[in-house]
């Protein structure tokens, strides 16, 4: 607990500076990278015209990782040069499922002291515009067995369980679900600690580590102090994961 203890108080200090002041305290960590099939980066529309008219909005999560650092979309994990290089933080949230080659340089990146915060939903609820099928959709259901079992964890889900937004108690505050998955460890050489129930796991990977969460409803759309409080949770989420 020693290390989500320092994270969380660290977490706490950040939160008292404007977004001016931890965006330059965090500079020094490097960029963050975003791997995401969610509308974080580009608000949905149908058309490029719906962000020509300045119909989009910036989407909370942007902002709040954007005070983390400099925020650099990426569209694969694996290609020459590689694309993970130079970054020490890397935003998983509900990405597509991986290519072979994709897992193995996701793996090495990670145990050369890489850190990961993913967001991996078995059941995606969020609304969206966009039909089965449509490449612009969100993924649906996650597929990253092969990676997780890499790193000594199972993902698990309860299709009885009820649907319905309900707050959970993790490290760095409350988190929104919705139908969510769980966490086991998987194998007995796993470094991996559940936490919250199986909603959330803290794996150590050779000289990295990850921050898993089996739900991905904290990316929903928010406002006002809504938005707030899910930016502040993304915050002390992205530290403990750099102390992964």
């Amino acid at each position: 607990m020693g290390v989500l203890a320092a994270a969380l108080a660290t977490a706490g200090c950040s939160a008292g500076k404007d977004a001016g002041e931890r965006r330059a305290s965090n500079a020094q960590a490097g960029p963050i990278g975003l791997f995401t099939t969610l509308p974080i980066l580009w608000p949905e529309a149908d058309d490029i015209g719906g962000f020509l008219h300045g119909e989009a909005q910036v989407h909370w999560a942007m902002r709040a990782l954007r005070t983390q650092g400099d925020v650099r979309a990426l569209n694969t994990l694996f290609a020459d040069p590689p694309p993970l290089a130079g970054f020490a933080l890397l935003v998983m949230a509900q990405p597509r499922a991986l290519s072979p080659s994709e897992n193995v340089a996701l793996d090495d990146w990670v145990r050369r002291g890489g850190r990961v915060l993913l967001f991996a939903d078995p059941m995606l609820t969020a609304d969206t515009r966009f039909s089965l099928g449509d490449r612009r959709r969100p993924q649906d259901v996650v597929l990253l067995s092969p990676i997780l079992a890499r790193w000594g964890l199972r993902l698990e889900f309860d299709d009885a369980q009820p649907a319905g937004q309900r707050d959970i108690a993790v490290p760095g505050g409350s988190l929104p679900v919705n139908l969510p998955g769980t966490l086991a460890v998987a194998g007995a050489a796993s470094k991996c600690r559940i936490l919250a129930g199986g909603i959330a796991a803290q794996c150590r990977i050779g000289r990295g580590g990850a921050l898993i969460i089996a739900d991905a409803a904290l990316f929903e759309p928010a406002i006002g102090d809504d938005a707030r409080r899910r930016g502040r949770l993304l915050d002390a989420l992205i530290l403990i994961a750099r102390a992964s």
